[in-house]
């Protein structure tokens, strides 16, 4: 490993926010130097209390998050948040930064945040979402809070990335049971009512409630249904003390273990999906992949002819 790269480890694991910043940088865009600092910090990752939270549109989720960030300072010395924001479609960065969202977070030297672009990618969550979060743990921080897009239905991705999912609806979203359909129903560890002062919120707990009972169970866990407002504090407690006994169970029963076989083996197949790409383009050549991109597009051949194509010239 470059020594440049070695004395900026060391100076994110100290904590120093501009060169964990850094780090992420050359992770996310995978820069020279991302694989040399994976291979380094991946051995202290899977320590951290990671949690998920996500939900539809208009949730309150940045606030809850403040609350939480807040919450876990006080119990933690570093607290960590990735907040996965829309694209701006000309430029690829994210379209809600960092800087509009907890600014009354920014001054607190145990708090890091990371706002990350999706580019695009379905699933709520940037692709090096999961590498970000893995670094976050092995320089030292004891709780990364990873908050989706809000994409609603597609959001199931975040369970590939986090211990605990907080699944976060609202009372008068309009149709509740689309807003909270079962894709994302069934990967919620913890179920959330936020704004809870709001005429409905009684409702939305029962509808909640009702559809825990449709379908078959993924595990034992019966996700609990905590109600909160995030604006006042309230309910935060709670909502942590049910995060705390799910991440128990968790290690207890195995599915932590099981989740992160599950997350290993998706980042495994993408790397090779990647490398194999990679050594295709080298030994057919660029040029004759283009090509063949062309002649899909102009419907002068179909897309499994031009694969096969390309596979048998590699």
């Amino acid at each position: 490993m470059a020594v440049a790269t070695g004395d900026l480890l060391a100076a994110a694991r100290a904590g120093d926010k501009r060169a964990i910043a850094r780090v992420l940088s050359i992770i996310e865009n995978d820069a020279p130097g991302a694989a040399d600092i994976l291979r380094e910090t991946y051995p202290q990752a899977g320590r951290a209390l990671v949690l998920g939270i996500t939900g539809p549109p208009g949730g309150g989720k940045s606030t809850l998050v403040s609350r939480l960030v807040a919450a876990y300072r006080e119990r933690a010395p570093r607290v960590a948040v990735v907040a996965v924001d829309p694209s701006s479609p000309f430029s690829g960065g994210a379209i809600l930064g960092d800087r509009i969202r907890m600014q009354d977070r920014f001054l607190d030297e145990g708090v890091f945040i990371r706002s990350m672009a999706s580019r695009g990618n379905m699933g709520g969550l940037a692709r090096a979402t999961a590498r970000v979060v893995g670094v976050l743990d092995a320089l030292g921080t004891d709780v990364v809070v990873v908050e989706t897009v809000g994409v609603g239905q597609e959001e199931v991705e975040v369970v590939r990335v986090v211990d605990t999912v907080a699944l976060v609806t609202v009372p008068g979203l309009g149709d509740d049971i689309q807003a909270i359909k079962a894709g994302v129903l069934e990967i919620a560890d913890v179920l959330v009512v936020n704004k809870a002062d709001r005429p409905g919120a009684d409702e939305t707990a029962r509808d909640l409630a009702q559809m825990l009972t449709l379908g078959q169970p993924r595990t034992s866990w019966k996700p609990p249904i905590v109600r909160t407002v995030a604006a006042k504090g309230d309910g935060i407690d709670e909502l942590i003390r049910a995060v705390d006994r799910h991440r128990e169970w968790a290690r207890e029963s195995g599915e932590r273990e099981r989740r992160r076989a599950d997350a290993a083996r998706v980042e495994v197949e993408a790397l090779l999906r990647e490398a194999l790409v990679r050594r295709l383009e080298q030994r057919v050549g660029s040029e004759r992949v283009r090509a063949a991109v062309a002649r899909v597009a102009a419907r002068a051949v179909d897309p499994y002819a031009a694969v096969e194509e390309l596979l048998e010239g590699a």
